[in-house]
């Protein structure tokens, strides 16, 4: 097997002293565009990798790692969350350790365990819910974290979400104006921020209306693709059932969908249908689907910015920031 290079080694291709080399692995001091690219070509070129462990006792206690664990790989909403945030860390020459938890809290926990073997220098997620555990101790033993899309309740930390309240708000209010008083409401976990936002929105807009939601009318889903199935088919099953419903996320919405065709009900003539998240296929299904669209690679983006700002400055106090979302119209409403 070929040994490793060493710095010195990389130094001496190069044509350049060791502490060049060294400056532009950590980035650290003055060196031109032209001489950082030369070195990291040689650096290539011999194979050369920093040990992570001892640049970040040369960088004052950084290894230009960042963490960032996702509910569900699977959700498009997540996918562009994460780009959002690999476009952020790139730029300032970190790379991302990414985790897909799956909405388990037994997987949270291991990976948020692997975070901190690894030495990340912060961590960005969204919490299983509100009062994790597993992200209270991480957060307490002074690992900089970002919560994103969801949060901590009570929380004095850096975080990203999304208005769910307005944004659950416009999606039963168009309802109700196109002529809706019964609408099903297919619920995310009733122990998250961000299912109690969007049904907090969903009563307000009701209750605006004159109007109520009344318990047989709310399903508490898991955001995955079978609980909208099997949620949406219960509602629907009702002696006197929903003429429309809202759905409190895009895996979820798939699954109602699902469970509307198996009934050979059509979309919008027997039952409307509006749900949160767009659809990288959303507007080419039939009917396209009405969605409460989420800025979600400006929110990874967001959610990346304030971990910098953090790591630069330890002692700022948390900032809290709120993305609006849209409501796009189309025709399953």
């Amino acid at each position: 097997m070929e040994r490793s290079s060493s710095l010195v080694e990389v130094a001496r291709r190069a044509k350049v002293s060791i502490s060049t080399v060294s400056r532009t692995i950590n980035q650290t001091g003055k060196i031109s565009q032209e001489t950082q690219e030369h070195v990291r070509r040689v650096m290539r070129e011999l194979g050369y990798k920093p040990n992570r462990v001892a640049r970040r006792l040369r960088a004052g206690g950084k290894c230009h790692l960042l963490g960032l664990i996702i509910p569900n790989i699977q959700n498009p909403f997540f996918a562009d969350l994460a780009r959002g945030v690999e476009d952020v860390a790139f730029r300032n020459n970190y790379a991302v350790l990414l985790c897909n938890y799956d909405e388990d809290a037994d997987k949270e926990r291991f990976y948020l365990d692997v975070m901190q073997q690894e030495s990340v220098d912060g961590i960005i997620l969204p919490p299983i819910h509100e009062q994790d555990p597993a992200v209270w101790r991480v957060v307490r033993s002074g690992m900089p974290v970002v919560c994103v899309d969801r949060s901590l309740a009570d929380a004095s930390i850096d975080r990203v979400e999304i208005d769910n309240r307005r944004g659950a708000f416009d999606a039963v209010n168009h309802l109700i104006q196109r002529g809706h008083r019964r609408i099903g409401v297919i619920s995310g976990p009733a122990d998250s921020s961000t299912g109690r936002e969007r049904l907090a929105g969903c009563r307000q807009a009701q209750e605006q209306a004159g109007l109520a939601l009344t318990a047989d009318l709310i399903r508490y889903g898991d955001y995955k693709q079978e609980s909208g199935r099997s949620l949406a088919a219960d509602l629907l099953a009702l002696p006197e059932p929903p003429t429309a419903l809202f759905v409190s996320n895009n895996l979820m919405t798939i699954g109602a969908i699902e469970a509307i065709h198996a009934l050979r009900l059509r979309i919008p003539e027997q039952v409307a249908l509006v749900g949160f998240d767009d659809l990288p296929l959303a507007a080419v299904f039939n009917p396209p689907l009405t969605v409460v669209r989420q800025p979600a690679y400006d929110a990874g983006r967001s959610a990346a910015e304030l971990l910098f700002q953090r790591l630069e400055t330890p002692a700022r106090p948390p900032t809290s920031l709120v993305l609006l979302p849209e409501l796009i119209v189309r025709r399953s409403s």
